[in-house]
């Protein structure tokens, strides 16, 4: 049997494309990646990463095909472009946060004869550089030995929640787990918001909380973000309101309300509409002010 790795293509660059590409390099795997914008490709040459001129030309010859871009017409538009380079039983793990549009990408990949997998991933940027993230995964049990060098390269952990990427098991499962972290960024948001309002210290929010049980690592970070006024995207405000909105699209579907998620949505939207959409989500928190530049007033 060889232990040569399998060549992998990663179709998409951006907050979590980069490093797990990076990572699966400096893992010994051979890489290729693409995307749509090549300049923010190129640093991964550095690290001994191919970058690709087309999604074709990335997927040719790989065994392990990876998706991880915006949203699901974005990844449908990605693999097409790539069909040509696909061979028969290439396994396309798809893990971008693409909601029920999972559908039609299985769909895709059962007429191109490609093994599907439903990978999507919890975690943001840092825990992506570190090799950290938490993949959601369902697929053919077939396939799992040769994904799983791959997935413990890049994440902490693997939750095999089934045996058919085409049952949306793991794109469901993300969307559960989107709905807590949208209620933590906005509680964040809000809560420092109304410190900024009725004129208390926000340290003292931050010291009462600290240590007791309501403390998390989530809120120390996105206060830490607000407090501090760094909001370099770990997973942006646009992001988070695609995503938001597939949260509610699919509660709706199943006869659900959600209405803290849909107030969610609402707020990472007006915040984007006030420049903040490529900040990082933590400046939802800009959503409660008024005015133009969306800056609290004093």
């Amino acid at each position: 049997m060889s232990t040569t790795p399998p060549v992998v293509a990663v179709l998409g660059t951006g907050i979590l494309g980069a490093p797990i590409a990076r990572n699966l390099a400096r893992g010994g795997f051979t890489v290729r990646a693409w995307n749509r914008t090549r300049a923010k490709a190129e640093p991964l040459a550095a690290d001994g990463v191919r970058v690709a001129d087309t999604p074709a030309d990335a997927v040719d010859g790989a065994d392990i095909v990876l998706t991880l871009l915006n949203d699901g017409p974005r990844v449908l538009e990605a693999v097409r472009a790539a069909e040509p380079g696909f061979a028969p039983g290439t396994v396309w793990v798809q893990v971008s946060t693409v909601g029920e549009e999972i559908a039609q990408l299985a769909e895709f990949a059962a007429k191109a004869g490609l093994t599907f997998v439903d990978a999507p991933v919890q975690g943001t940027r840092q825990p992506a550089e570190q090799g950290r993230l938490v993949v959601l995964a369902a697929g053919p049990e077939t396939v799992r030995p040769t994904l799983q060098p791959l997935f413990d390269t890049i994440g902490s952990r693997t939750v095999w929640v089934g045996d058919d990427g085409a049952s949306g098991a793991a794109s469901r499962l993300k969307l559960v787990l989107n709905t807590w972290v949208i209620a933590l960024t906005s509680g964040v948001g809000e809560a420092l918001s109304l410190a900024k309002g009725l004129g208390v210290d926000p340290r003292h929010l931050v010291d009462v909380v600290s240590g007791s049980p309501m403390d998390s690592g989530y809120f120390q970070g996105k206060s830490a973000a607000i407090l501090s006024g760094d909001f370099t995207p770990s997973f942006s405000v646009d992001n988070a309101a695609k995503d938001a909105g597939l949260v509610v699209e699919a509660a709706e579907r199943a006869g659900l309300r959600l209405d803290g998620t849909a107030a969610g949505r609402d707020r990472f939207r007006r915040a984007s509409a006030q420049g903040h959409g490529g900040e990082d989500m933590a400046a939802g928190y800009f959503a409660s002010f008024e005015g133009p530049d969306s800056e609290p007033r004093d």
